[in-house]
């Protein structure tokens, strides 16, 4: 730093008296005048100075930051879901691989009735979530009504034309009811964490989701692609949208923790 020059400058004049005092250092400038007297007493005392405001600096360290944070409360969060996942899984996936199942499928083949399940489970999953958000147990909640990524509708058309098909639409699994209703008891209890599990579905379903109902389609339904797969509007657009909503609830949440714990007494940095 500019500011431990004179430092050891003051310190060489201390221990060899007759030395020719050097001229102030470029960036003094910015902390003396130019027409400031310079002397051995002065340059001591300015190194003084400066040593209080270096040990001062570096007492008051800023909070540490989360990895992602200085993005903005999505990207903690993508930052979080990487850590569940592994290299196979995702190329930024840190969890290490430890049981047979954690290791990707070698040769995956998909069938008909158990892509149905998959559907059926999906569309519980979406209208609950959907539910939850027209209800709003929360008012937050509401800001996310009519945000475009909303699947119900899409799956119910799919599940139809299955069902035209000649297929019989199963009853939702019991992972799925389970998943459900955890959904709805989350969502009372604990806004924070159901925000973390609508941002996982949704946005989880625009990345690999996609990926995956490609390959069903290639393997199982000559390469038809379901409504589900499909968003009125640009994705990208949507995503963005609801990622400024996040960020928006993020920071009112925030400042509503600041305001509680000043009143409290606290620091909440």
């Amino acid at each position: 730093m500019a500011s431990l020059t004179p430092i050891s400058q003051s310190h060489s004049l201390l221990k060899k008296p007759n030395l020719t005092i050097p001229p102030p250092p470029s960036l003094s400038s910015s902390f003396i005048p130019k027409d400031f007297p310079y002397s051995k007493a002065q340059s001591f005392k300015f190194s003084r100075m400066a040593t209080r405001i270096v040990s001062s600096t570096t007492a008051e360290k800023p909070r540490k930051r989360y990895p992602g944070e200085a993005k903005g409360f999505v990207e903690e969060m993508r930052f979080v879901a990487m850590k569940l996942h592994t290299r196979e899984q995702a190329k930024e996936g840190e969890k290490e691989v430890k049981e047979p199942e954690e290791r990707s499928v070698r040769k995956w083949e998909p069938s008909v009735d158990g892509y149905l399940k998959f559907l059926v489970d999906s569309k519980l999953v979406y209208d609950t979530l959907e539910w939850i958000i027209d209800k709003a147990a929360f008012p937050s909640y509401a800001e996310l009504r009519n945000n475009g990524l909303e699947r119900s509708e899409k799956l119910a058309k799919d599940l139809q034309w299955f069902k035209e098909q000649g297929y019989a639409i199963p009853e939702p699994s019991s992972p799925g009811v389970s998943y459900a209703e955890y959904l709805k008891e989350l969502s009372e209890k604990d806004p924070q964490a159901f925000i973390c599990h609508f941002y996982n579905i949704y946005f989880a379903h625009s990345a690999g989701g996609r990926m995956i109902g490609k390959k069903v389609a290639q393997k199982i339904l000559d390469n038809k692609e379901l409504e589900f797969y499909k968003w009125d509007g640009d994705l990208s657009q949507l995503l963005q949208n609801v990622r400024a909503g996040l960020e928006m609830r993020r920071t009112i949440v925030w400042k509503k923790l600041r305001n509680h714990s000043s009143i409290l007494g606290r620091s909440f940095d």
